[in-house]
């Protein structure tokens, strides 16, 4: 079953999201968060892409980032907001609505940090690749790419199984939300093509859900 496609059922109801998340993958992603934002040092200016409630975003605040937190759902926002304040850091994070599409907008080499946690497999093909390529240009040089998201096992074997559970409930979650998601294809090489060096790299026992830090190596 795909976890990605149940997050986007718990999407339209924000202030569960937090909570159904919880329920569905347990402590996993939080330790996959936390290892992600360990590499965000203090005084870091740091972007991140489809923030959702703002579980990447809190994180690197806390690590004494400077972070604007991007997301196109509104209601996904304010619980982030609501959970900055909580954690009196309001100051430290900047949420706004906006997605990756207006990347463009953003100054070159602006960031130490670009954050996405399980946003890039909500774009095609065309958007993904227009992404990174934004990503690599607003980043400084040295600066990293943090990504966690799920992806297309490279296994035949775990591919068919993988598809073969994911085909009705995407189809269900498309019915509920309108949206839906992709694994990503061929990542690791996508981001290689486009001036960046793989950090570190780590597949999930499924080979379903990368976790993943890279560089950019050159302007």
């Amino acid at each position: 079953m795909s976890m990605l496609l149940l997050m986007k059922l718990f999407e339209s109801t924000p202030s569960r999201y937090d909570r159904g998340i919880r329920w569905l993958i347990g402590g996993r992603l939080e330790s996959v968060y936390d290892r992600l934002t360990a590499y965000v040092k203090p005084g870091d200016s740091v972007l991140d892409l489809g923030c959702g409630t703002g579980a990447l975003s809190l994180r690197a605040a806390k690590r004494g980032a400077r972070v604007k937190a991007i997301d196109i759902n509104p209601g996904m926002l304010d619980r982030a907001r609501s959970k900055a304040k909580e954690a009196n850091l309001s100051q430290r994070v900047e949420f706004v609505e906006m997605g990756v599409a207006e990347l463009e907008k953003e100054e070159d080499q602006n960031y130490d940090a670009v954050m996405s946690g399980l946003c890039l497999s909500e774009l095609n093909d065309g958007e993904l690749d227009h992404t990174i390529r934004e990503v690599h240009r607003i980043l400084k040089t040295g600066g990293l790419f943090l990504v966690v998201d799920e992806v297309r096992p490279k296994n035949l074997f775990r591919r068919f199984i993988n598809s073969l559970f994911r085909a009705l409930l995407k189809a269900f979650i498309f019915l509920i939300s309108g949206t839906t998601t992709r694994g990503l294809k061929d990542f690791e090489s996508r981001i290689e093509r486009n001036g960046f060096r793989i950090i570190s790299s780590q597949l999930n026992k499924g080979q379903n859900f990368l976790e993943v830090v890279v560089k950019k190596i050159k302007v």
